[in-house]
């Protein structure tokens, strides 16, 4: 089964697009279409995603993004279980929240520590030519994927940095139809905080913390 998703669906700009690709990419769109409409079902889409685009990005030698799909498919389990679940610290339902300051900063923090560590882990240990590019996209990543989980808003803006950077590393990988997705994905990060924030004032708008 993996061979033939290995295979060639077509060529896009002179670069060839395997049906494991585009499976992914397909799986991917719906994914993020749930997560703006706080549809739970886009956490099993994910893991099976994520799942796919391993062997997608361990191809491109992009191990930073090969890992992180592995981590996102185990957080994607616990991702649902916070949507279907999940509570804030006072008790209260898990809804769309914006970060308090201290949160704000903390992420912030956390942002600065994950990309540089998760770079130089790469450049050492792997040889992948672009270990700043992916150790970005992966650190920032872990960071989005818990703010996620838990509804604060300020997991699209972290997205948006994270599909922008990305869309320059595919090109640059000739990945075309996942610069594509990944473009999408960075509309997509704009629309999805709009479509959060309209849901703020039913959810309250007051700040809480990570």
């Amino acid at each position: 089964m993996l061979e033939l998703l290995s295979a060639s669906a077509f060529v896009w700009w002179g670069a060839p697009v395997t049906w494991l690709e585009l499976v992914a990419a397909v799986l991917a769109l719906a994914m993020v279409g749930c997560n703006m409409r706080e549809i739970h079902w886009g956490w099993p889409l994910a893991i099976v995603s994520s799942l796919l685009y391993v062997v997608v990005f361990a191809k491109a030698r992009i191990y930073g993004d090969a890992a992180l799909q592995v981590f996102f498919a185990f957080v994607a389990l616990w991702g649902w279980a916070q949507w279907l679940r999940g509570h804030r610290a006072d008790g209260s339902a898990l809804r769309v929240s914006r970060l308090s300051p201290r949160g704000t900063v903390y992420a912030l923090v956390a942002c600065a520590i994950a990309w540089p560590m998760v770079a130089l882990f790469l450049g050492r240990f792997t040889n992948t030519d672009v270990p700043w590019w992916d150790g970005f996209v992966t650190g920032l990543s872990l960071v989005g994927q818990f703010l996620l989980g838990r509804k604060f808003i300020e997991n699209w803006l972290v997205w948006l940095a994270v599909n922008v950077v990305s869309v320059g590393l595919f090109i640059h990988k000739g990945l075309w139809l996942t610069t594509g997705l990944y473009t999408v994905f960075a509309v997509l990060s704009v629309a999805g905080f709009l479509a959060w924030r309209r849901r703020l004032p039913q959810a309250g708008t007051k700040a809480v913390p990570a």
